[in-house]
């Protein structure tokens, strides 16, 4: 006789193995029972009485989004979770481990990972009831105190690394300008062949030029658009044609792609050649088109008299920290003002600010 048939329990199909001598359990769950029963310890208490960080509720939003956006397209990693209490498992005859996990109802069962996850499917099930059909693997630890929750906290997060911008550019089929950035940086002259697709920085010897993340901050910055923000057919257009326009006019990169010069001698010496100079050319841009219409392919041919070099005093005392690229929001902007300045575009009034800030220097 079970354990449990005098108290109301949790039956989930599940199956059953052995880490580190102890047994954890995997099943799966509908979504809609999710933030039944599985509790967050929300309340304001010391981190060392807790198990898990304080719910950053700011991340919430965006997942709720992902999951209303996305209902027939979305994936959600599995919860991690401890039961407080005993759990009996009911070994199917035969099986190799697969059975009925049986937990108390009134047993609590802590996430340690996952958090996030389940709060945002409890905010996307109330907008759209029908995700409630939707199943997620749940993996169950049966719960040895505190002290153990902790250390699993710590074990699950210790070797997690989010992937590099470029990396997450590079897969994300859902961001417009994620789409933009993989054209440019596979179609068009300077970045086809130059660009580093997986990292986000490129190391000394490196053959590339170019950062597949720095291609799509740039970009962005050239249209004016946010994060999320998606682009026209004549946005994307435009884009292309200033990327090129501007290889046209900067002979180092022409002499990169020849292979005629190393992409590590121009970083090593140029400013052009490092992210800041691309997000600069790209605020740039944005100035340009939008002041001159008609004439800024034309325009653009000023850049092949910018001194590039690194040893410029104009980078000096704006791009350069300490004898180091900066990439600080300021230093990119008045990288940008030195070039709107070498192209005679007029400077926005928080533009004359920082201009006179380094001026003034």
């Amino acid at each position: 006789m079970s354990t449990f048939d005098s108290h109301y329990c949790y039956a989930f199909p599940a199956v059953r193995g052995i880490q580190a001598g102890r047994p954890f359990y995997i099943a799966t769950c509908p979504l809609r029972i999710i933030p039944k029963i599985f509790s967050f310890d929300e309340r304001e208490v010391p981190p060392e009485l807790r198990a898990q960080r304080i719910l950053n509720r700011a991340r919430i939003p965006e997942m709720v989004r992902y999951l209303l956006e996305n209902p027939k397209d979305y994936v959600f990693s599995a919860l991690t979770a401890s039961i407080a209490v005993d759990v009996e498992f009911d070994e199917h005859e035969n099986s190799n481990n697969l059975g009925i996990l049986r937990i108390p109802m009134d047993a609590q069962i802590l996430i340690n990972d996952g958090q996030h996850r389940r709060k945002a499917i409890e905010e996307a099930i109330e907008e759209r009831p029908e995700l409630g059909q939707d199943n997620i693997p749940v993996l169950f630890f049966v719960d040895e105190g505190l002290q153990r929750s902790q250390q699993m906290f710590a074990d699950l997060n210790k070797y997690a690394v989010k992937p590099s911008p470029s990396l997450g550019t590079l897969y994300d089929h859902r961001d417009p300008s994620s789409s933009l950035a993989r054209h440019l940086a596979t179609s068009i002259e300077p970045f086809v062949g130059l660009t580093e697709l997986e990292k986000s920085s490129i190391s000394t010897l490196s053959n590339k030029l170019f950062t597949l993340s720095s291609i799509k901050q740039a970009t962005r910055a050239l249209l004016g658009k946010g994060a999320k923000e998606g682009f026209s057919d004549e946005e994307a257009t435009l884009a292309c044609d200033y990327w090129q326009t501007v290889y046209r006019n900067m002979p180092d990169w022409q002499m990169a792609n020849k292979k005629e010069v190393s992409p590590a001698q121009l970083r090593q010496e140029y400013i052009h050649a490092h992210g800041v100079g691309l997000h600069a050319l790209g605020m740039l841009g944005r100035s340009l088109v939008s002041e001159h219409p008609d004439t800024w392919q034309q325009d653009l041919q000023k850049l092949k008299s910018i001194d590039w070099r690194k040893s410029n005093p104009e980078w000096l005392r704006r791009t350069m920290l300490h004898g180091k690229l900066s990439k600080s929001t300021t230093a990119i902007q008045l990288t940008c003002n030195a070039l709107k300045q070498a192209l005679t575009l007029p400077l926005t009034p928080e533009e004359k600010v920082l201009e006179d800030q380094v001026v003034q220097k």
